[in-house]
């Protein structure tokens, strides 16, 4: 039997009375969903939607202030509001725009409360669409509402908090791998009930927790200390692809009746088992392994300041290049972060956020799925070129929890980016602070130290640390002999003198101290300068007065007549500053050195050695190690120069800029006359005695094959060193590790 028409018409209306009167609270204001949408976010940020009447829309971003922000944040159940960003950032919504003009003075409990135009009253378009960023932090006991299960696209997962509790043995373990999984909600931690439970959500909490995978585990002790504890189940299912960088982004699955013990009668709380990189194998909760070297991997960071960051390097024929950052995403950084033994991403960058890289740009527009075993498996575009290094991808990884900034501390600085290094090592059977001895005690390892406590490079290192007021129970050397190579994750895995403490000058005012900073400049130098630039003069001594003074002439020129010559290997070099920060000379002013025949002032006694070396790595002739005159001699386009030697100016190198130092400089040679014909190795290093701190070390020793007949000279095969594989790279003394002279 048919309904008349006007039936449906009168439930119509019943109905939208309903909604209406079900839209206003018991104050008469109105109740409203919030949620944050849009494409490339994280889950504390994104274009601010309203749901209202039955209808998702957006907010115009006219008048909308921080802290309107604030009131959006506080409502999804975050602290507060970090910024909020106008013009649609997080693209364009849909569907109606139900408030405008909103004006909010912060206190207010809902963004309904705020006074604007009224639902639905705008004269804006989806271009204005408002976003916000919140504080990553949860409310504690926040109540999140749960009433739009219904929606096509699902309701991300909103909990305080999320945890792997380990059982058994495991709990003094580190990191903790392996455990019961726990969300807080309403300030209670609950489990998760394992029915519908699945590996891509395990995927999801292994990636957010710094563990590039997922393992099986035996499950048959947790099923029966499962049985044993009094069960307190969150009331939904989870659903993730297994490609989301956090729980939250997950969604919401079907809801669990919750009938006491009897809830998840079929299964049991979820256990979670994940595989950690093998730089974080679990290790008893006193000593690290020592630091892992993979042979040769196909994929690489540089140039970031914390362990997990950096540019993205992809090894292509032999050879290490950058990837473009054209539609670089998290799925693409997390295929990166995954395949180096990290979670999965936290951050995808872009526009060189992590400096710029040298050699070809080997990878453009990459396409992932997200569960490529590496970066070299993903779709990319093999024909887009014009790619220049200031569009380098990076990326930041979740790492495991592994306690390292908990054994060390810098004491008594100013600000918690400096002071006396203080660790933690058990004496007499208890754990106890002490210091570390300052012999040896460099910048290598001032920059483990900064590593080790998440505070980035390490801008000094110092020998003395008599103004910081240090913790006084702590002055008792209980390091000595520390000499880092740079790759290490702690203070510990450095070579040191274990438990036989050598200190001839002891602890106190002697102990070692670091200063930290979250950038650094990296010099890198043109090869192809060094190649075009190459030749022979013979030039006599009376011309090199200025230059004999200087010492930039062999040990033979002593004894030479003024009528003799001398043979001069010149060259120009061209040094770039590719870093985050400029290159600063760490002297002040005060004690720079006035070179009277050059008539300038020398900012960095040591800043470059220039060394000709037979094919085994004997040198058989050595430049004069240099001191130099910083100053941008030239910068990119649209970067305005800074330092200029000129008149006792500021000294240094603009990031983006370069200083070059033509062939037909002084000392801008390396004194041949007692070398024999033959083939040789010319070597430059910037920055031998790492001076000022630098993102990337490898990068400022460039070598080139030489072959000199007696009468002119070939430079050949110039290559920066870290830009070949180790394949290819020959190692000749000090090519990798930089280490030239004694500290």
């Amino acid at each position: 039997m048919l309904c008349p028409i006007w039936i449906y018409c009168l439930l119509s209306s019943l109905m939208c009375m309903w909604l209406l009167s079900n839209a206003q609270s018991d104050s008469g204001k109105p109740v409203i969903q919030l949620r944050l949408a849009g494409g490339k976010r994280k889950h504390y940020e994104g274009r601010v939607e309203v749901f209202y009447n039955g209808e998702w829309g957006t907010v115009c971003d006219d008048d909308f202030s921080i802290y309107a922000a604030h009131v959006v944040c506080r409502e999804l159940g975050f602290l507060d509001a970090e910024s909020w960003l106008p013009s649609a950032k997080y693209g364009r919504g849909e569907g109606r725009i139900w408030l405008d003009n909103v004006h909010c003075s912060g206190s207010e409990k809902s963004l309904a409360h705020c006074p604007s135009n009224g639902f639905g009253v705008s004269d804006c378009k989806h271009s204005e669409d408002v976003g916000v960023v919140c504080s990553k932090k949860r409310i504690p006991g926040f109540k999140f509402i749960r009433n739009q299960l219904s929606s096509d696209e699902g309701v991300p997962v909103q909990v305080e908090d999320v945890r792997i509790r380990a059982t058994y043995s495991h709990r003094k373990r580190i990191p903790i791998t392996e455990g019961f999984l726990e969300v807080k909600d309403g300030g209670k931690w609950r489990q998760i009930c394992n029915v519908d439970w699945n590996e891509m959500n395990s995927r999801v909490i292994c990636g957010m927790y710094g563990f590039p995978g997922e393992k099986r585990f035996n499950v048959r002790p947790y099923k029966f200390l499962a049985k044993r504890r009094k069960k307190n189940f969150w009331g939904f299912s989870v659903n993730c692809t297994g490609n989301e960088a956090d729980l939250a982004e997950c969604k919401v699955g079907r809801e669990i009746e919750l009938k006491g013990n009897r809830t998840c009668e079929q299964g049991m709380p979820v256990v979670v088992s994940c595989v950690p990189g093998r730089a974080f194998a679990p290790s008893v909760s006193i000593g690290y392994r020592k630091a892992y070297r993979v042979e040769q991997p196909l994929v690489r960071l540089r140039g970031g300041a914390l362990i997990g960051e950096g540019r993205v390097e992809v090894l292509r024929n032999g050879e290490w290049g950058t990837v473009c950052d054209d539609d670089w995403n998290l799925k693409a950084a997390t295929v990166v972060c995954r395949e180096l033994g990290f979670g999965s991403a936290k951050e995808a960058f872009t526009g060189a956020r992590m400096g710029q890289g040298i050699g070809p740009v080997v990878m453009n527009e990459v396409e992932c799925s997200g569960f490529e075993k590496s970066l070299t498996e993903c779709r990319f575009n093999s024909e887009a070129l014009g790619c220049s290094h200031e569009e380098d991808a990076a990326v930041k990884c979740n790492i495991p929890a592994m306690g390292f900034n908990k054994r060390l501390r810098l004491s008594g600085g100013r600000n918690p980016y400096e002071g006396r290094v203080e660790v933690l090592t058990e004496r007499n059977g208890s754990l106890a602070w002490g210091s570390v001895c300052s012999d040896s005690w460099g910048t290598m390892e001032a920059m483990v130290v900064c590593r080790q406590l998440g505070l980035g490079f390490a801008s000094h290192a110092f020998q003395e640390t008599w103004y910081w007021q240090g913790d006084a129970s702590a002055e008792a050397v209980v390091m000595s002999g520390v000499r880092c190579s740079g790759t290490e994750l702690t203070l510990d895995q450095c070579l040191h003198h274990g438990k036989h403490i050598q200190c001839p000058k002891g602890g106190g005012r002697f102990a070692a101290g670091a200063s930290c900073t979250l950038t650094a400049p990296d010099l890198v130098l043109s090869s192809q300068v060094v190649e075009q630039t190459t030749y022979l003069e013979d030039r006599p001594m009376y011309a090199l007065q200025c230059a004999h003074e200087e010492h930039c002439l062999s040990s033979s020129a002593e004894q030479a007549d003024s009528t003799s010559y001398r043979r001069l290997l010149r060259f120009s070099s061209q040094i770039h500053n590719n870093g985050q920060s400029d290159f600063r000379p760490r002297a002040a002013h005060h004690s720079w050195v006035w070179h009277e025949c050059h008539r300038h002032y020398h900012s960095m006694e040591v800043f470059t050695h220039y060394d000709l070396m037979n094919l085994n790595g004997t040198k058989v002739a050595e430049g004069h190690k240099a001191s130099f005159c910083l100053e941008d001699t030239h910068c990119d386009e649209g970067i305005q120069k800074r330092y200029e030697c000129a008149n006792f100016g500021a000294q240094g190198i603009t990031v983006g800029c370069w200083d070059t130092y033509r062939h037909d400089i002084d000392c801008q040679w390396v004194d041949i006359t007692d070398v024999k014909p033959g083939d040789y190795i010319f070597q430059i290093v910037i920055n031998p005695n790492y001076e000022v701190a630098e993102s990337d070390y490898a990068n400022n020793i460039m070598k080139c094959r030489a072959r000199y007949d007696g009468h002119r000279i070939w430079m050949y095969n110039c290559v920066i060193g870290g830009t070949r594989s180790s394949d290819t790279e020959e190692p000749f003394p000090g090519l990798m590790t930089n280490q030239l002279s004694h500290r």
